[in-house]
């Protein structure tokens, strides 16, 4: 388990960015150029986490490919990165993303594709840095690191509404992150230190851990987005090509709930456990109007987008009842709902740039021309609403089972999300798949062997979650019992009878 595993996945898409910004010739070869490079180098990352995942021992809680250097010590303030069973699942869904997006990109981004190519990259490495880093500075660092290449990719390569939509998800996230900064320094000034571990292991009084949890809660929420901090999210996700779209909703969305869980959950327990009773309404809300918002949408992919903020209410649900069970759920309807709401994305772009419509109404018997399509389009539709045998289906029966320790009405609920979801996407699926038949659907052609690169290994990974859960869940289920043990317990029934009353 040797840190230099970590350090070359983190820092292997950096270099593969800079190589492509210094690659020469005319703009298709550099566009021609910038695109191999940036594949290969995700591919090889990808390798590079496999052989992390292949030595991990989830028996460990504690970090692993541990590597701590000093940056400022006068500071109490150090280069400290390393993997738990939590970090690695994301830096896992991180890699497999990643090449899929390139693949996506590799005809529908013309225009400068190599600068675009390596704002990848740069994203790739404040994911990477993000999800590995074990210093509040460090991981603060690379949080607002994604923020520069996600804008750029919105704000450049976008749609007619792009400049709008990146400055508004830059100014929310941003403005966000500025309670981060303060809870930092704040923590820095309590406890001379910025180092996670040992600030995990620090003892905040009751009223400071509420303040601190409320401004992380902000910093956070806005990114997951948590119920009323999302209204950039519309417009980002349908602005954005999609290649830049499946990862703000695959892994951007995720290091909202990724630091939900560190900086909340595990870190501030006293006060989660008061806050619960609130953010848990929260997340029901989300699910239930972001459901009824997909209903009345004309345009497939913000039918999706709405999809996918409704199921970002379910992980918000998962992580709040906290209890072992909800929290793995939590954990797990974020890695499949990362695989699942790509898919959805890639399918929607395949149909749209060839009837150049994203228009509801405009599309209908698209499987009699794309049958492929419509059978792997289905198995991601399916997968969506939490169908028996895919991995969605695992994550939302786990927050199910977690939110029934908390309340039998938060539970019936949250479990709206698959009756709900199944309205609006086997109506979006009748429509555009199996409607009436519309003039330009005899132009289309079904999807070509590149395009099912892309597709079948989303199709493959998702039913993979479905049969074979515990291949993911060893991994970060040790951390999250050990987290949430018997310490807790008392705080916990504190909690459940608090969320019961707030229900009542």
């Amino acid at each position: 388990m040797h840190p230099i595993l970590l350090t070359l996945v983190t820092y292997l898409p950096l270099l593969g960015g800079l190589a492509i910004l210094l690659a020469k010739g005319a703009p298709e070869t550099a566009d021609r150029t910038g695109r191999w490079i940036a594949l290969w180098t995700s591919l090889i990352v990808l390798a590079l986490s496999v052989v992390m995942w292949v030595g991990f021992d989830p028996q460990i809680p504690g970090p692993q490919y541990e590597q701590q250097l000093a940056w400022m010590p006068n500071f109490g303030i150090s280069y400290h990165v390393g993997l738990d069973g939590i970090s690695l699942v994301f830096v896992l869904l991180t890699a497999f993303l990643m090449p899929l997006s390139i693949g996506a990109a590799w005809r529908s981004v013309q225009g400068r594709a190599c600068d675009y190519m390596a704002a990848v990259m740069f994203l790739e490495t404040a994911l990477m840095g993000l999800f590995s880093a074990l210093d509040l500075v460090v991981f603060y660092m690379f949080y607002e690191a994604t923020l520069i290449p996600a804008s750029l990719m919105i704000g450049v390569w976008g749609g007619p509404k792009r400049v709008w939509a990146s400055l508004q998800f830059f100014l929310f996230t941003f403005g966000g992150s500025l309670f981060m900064l303060v809870a930092l320094v704040a923590m820095w000034n309590m406890a001379g230190t910025t180092d996670i571990p040992a600030l995990m292991q620090g003892h905040f009084s009751l009223s400071v851990q509420c303040w601190l949890l409320m401004a992380f809660v902000i910093a956070f929420g806005v990114k997951l987005p948590l119920f009323p901090l999302h209204a950039w999210l519309p417009d980002a996700y349908t602005e954005a090509p999609t290649p830049t779209t499946a990862l703000l909703s695959g892994i951007l969305s995720k290091t909202g709930a990724y630091g939900l869980l560190r900086f909340g959950v595990l870190m501030f327990p006293d006060a989660v456990h008061r806050f619960a009773p609130y953010i848990l309404p929260l997340g029901v809300i989300a699910i239930i109007y972001a459901a009824f918002i997909a209903f009345a949408q004309t345009d497939m992919k913000k039918v999706i987008a709405y999809s996918s903020f409704s199921h970002m209410g379910m992980i918000a649900v998962g992580l709040f009842t906290l209890n072992a069970e909800g929290v793995d759920g939590a954990i797990y309807q974020m890695l499949s709902h990362g695989v699942v709401i790509a898919a959805l994305f890639f399918c929607v772009a395949a149909i749209a740039w060839r009837a150049e419509t994203r228009n509801i109404s405009a599309l209908g018997g698209v499987a009699f021309r794309m049958p492929a399509l419509a059978s792997l389009a289905m198995l991601f539709t399916m997968a969506n609403i939490g169908l028996p045998g895919t991995g969605s289906f695992v994550g939302e029966l786990l927050v199910l089972m977690g939110a029934i320790h908390v309340s039998f009405w938060l539970a019936l609920l949250a479990g709206a999300t698959m009756i709900m979801g199944a309205v609006y996407m086997l109506a979006l699926y009748r429509d555009v798949l199996f409607g009436s038949v519309k003039g330009t659907v005899g132009l289309l052609r079904d999807l070509t062997p590149a395009e099912m690169l892309v597709l079948v290994p989303l199709a493959a990974v998702t039913l993979w979650m479905g049969v074979h859960p515990a291949s993911f869940t060893s991994l970060f289920d040790p951390v999250v019992v050990h987290a949430l043990g018997a310490p807790n317990q008392e705080a916990l029934n504190h909690a459940v009878q608090q969320t019961v009353a707030f229900a009542r």
